[in-house]
């Protein structure tokens, strides 16, 4: 898996990206070293000031985990995952894979990520051959201003006053580009209460071309602000007071080979909201209108009302 290397002082923006490979390089532990999965990794987290790991982090982390149990040519087209408790920053995440098939085109993994030898995170994938087949798949939505002129996150939380925020804005190894305003922390509503949302997003300096770590970093990706169309369906913000959200778990399939180095649109929408539960959904499209990717989310959001 190659990352890449620059003789000059790194930007920001690469020292970031560099950071994200790091993240994705696992080293693999003795099989007899940890819980009963007969493949065993281990790898860093990401720091984040409120002292959680990013969900994203660690399925992008398990992709890379079961794709080394095979063949480079079997890549992986779809997960599903449950999120069991939150990760601590401080401490490293275990990795254990078990081979749950390896059939003539298909292969499944089971993946568990483990602090403390307690499960964080729960999932299987599922890799294949590439192969012929039929093709059909949705259409960008048109009328979408391009990244161009749509404003950096950077822009849109300057005035944020919060440790949080710029500690995540200064980290951030994608560049996010959301086409509609939205609610930030510090704003209790939002301007418009849109069903739909778009966002564009690419690596902030070059990526590199290694098909697996690609996959990994959209699913890094995916985790973005899935669940904030939950909030827009109701008027809300992440700034609203009482508000508790909290992914319970993440779905993704890949319908094409990525490359985030290219500008890519994330359409982020929430189907059904209630028991305390809402539904993210989002089509990740190619700058030039090819489906890349299909992404679920539930979560945990509640609203505690004020005394």
């Amino acid at each position: 898996m190659e990352a890449h290397v620059s003789d000059s002082q790194p930007t920001p923006a690469e020292a970031n990206v560099a950071r994200l490979h790091e993240l994705l390089q696992l080293r693999r532990l003795d099989s007899d070293a940890g819980p009963r999965e007969s493949d065993l990794f281990v790898g860093p987290s990401q720091y984040k000031p409120d002292g959680r790991v990013f969900g994203g982090q660690v399925l992008a982390q398990c992709i890379v985990a079961a794709a080394a149990t095979l063949p480079p040519d079997r890549l992986i087209h779809s997960l599903h995952g449950y999120f069991l408790r939150a990760g601590d920053v401080a401490e490293p995440i275990e990795f254990g894979v078990e081979r749950l098939r390896d059939g003539r085109s298909f292969s499944a993994r089971r993946v568990h990520a483990y602090q403390k030898d307690a499960p964080i995170l729960s999932l299987i994938a599922s890799f294949q051959e590439e192969q012929a087949g039929f093709e059909h798949s949705e259409t960008m939505p048109t009328g979408i201003p391009g990244p161009e002129d749509s404003p950096d996150l950077r822009e849109l939380l300057a005035a944020v006053d919060s440790v949080q925020v710029t500690e995540w804005l200064n980290r951030r190894p994608f560049d996010i580009r959301p086409v509609e305003p939205f609610g930030v922390p510090g704003a209790t509503t939002i301007d418009t209460e849109l069903p739909e949302q778009h966002i564009w997003f690419r690596a902030s300096a070059h990526f590199g071309d290694d098909p697996v770590l690609n996959a990994a970093a959209l699913a890094y990706a995916s985790d973005f602000n899935l669940l904030e169309p939950v909030l827009r369906r109701h008027g809300l913000s992440w700034g609203s007071p009482g508000l508790r959200v909290a992914s319970l778990d993440h779905a993704m399939w890949w319908h094409r080979r990525v490359h985030v180095d290219d500008w890519m649109l994330y359409v982020q929408e929430s189907p059904a909201a209630r028991g305390g539960r809402g539904l993210g959904y989002g089509r990740i499209f190619s700058h030039d209108g090819e489906l890349l990717a299909t992404v679920a989310q539930e979560g945990m959001v509640r609203v505690k009302d004020a005394p």
